[in-house]
């Protein structure tokens, strides 16, 4: 659906955004991080350079990530998008952002948000990876703060946990 304001059409968009049904309007040139941003009002999605490159703005699009300064709002019309706040469980921090602050893996947190998505895509088709692999998807984003050691820290100590957690025997009450 449509809505012409002035000059401007502007397009309904219907997504599902960290497992919520949710709406806005947006021109059509409206890049999605900008519509998740200040028509959604999601602000943990950054915008650095707008051209893909620095990767502050990494989201999950349908569970792969993706930058969204390089996509439209009318490209995410019905599809899932998940944003950094999507990683929390409840009101805890998930996994990874309990990683990234027990390693102090941020300073300034400005990439982070876009890093801790492209670590969980990375962990969910890599769960064993090795320092080489976590660097080479890490080439992805820049972080003029940490030096990306104690990201490379958080990741491998995440990926871990999760391995013995797929290794503990299920426990079964009766």
């Amino acid at each position: 659906m449509s809505k012409v304001f002035g000059r401007e059409t502007r397009q309904s968009i219907a997504l599902v955004l960290n497992g919520a049904r949710r709406s806005g309007w947006c021109e059509p040139r409206t890049l999605l991080s900008d519509f998740l941003r200040h028509e959604l009002g999601v602000t943990g999605t950054h915008v650095g350079c707008e051209h893909g490159v620095c990767g502050a703005c990494t989201v999950r699009v349908d569970g792969v990530a993706a930058r969204s300064c390089l996509m439209l709002a009318v490209q995410a019309q019905g599809r899932r998008i998940d944003t950094v706040e999507g990683l929390q469980d409840g009101e805890r921090l998930g996994d990874l952002q309990q990683a990234f602050h027990r390693h102090f893996a941020l300073q300034c947190g400005f990439c982070t948000a876009g890093i801790l998505m492209s670590c969980a895509d990375f962990l969910e088709r890599v769960p064993d990876p090795s320092e080489a692999q976590v660097r080479e998807m890490l080439s992805g984003h820049l972080c003029r703060c940490t030096g990306y050691a104690p990201i490379i820290a958080a990741v491998l100590d995440v990926a871990a946990q999760r391995r013995v957690k797929r290794q503990a025997p299920e426990v079964v009450h009766v």
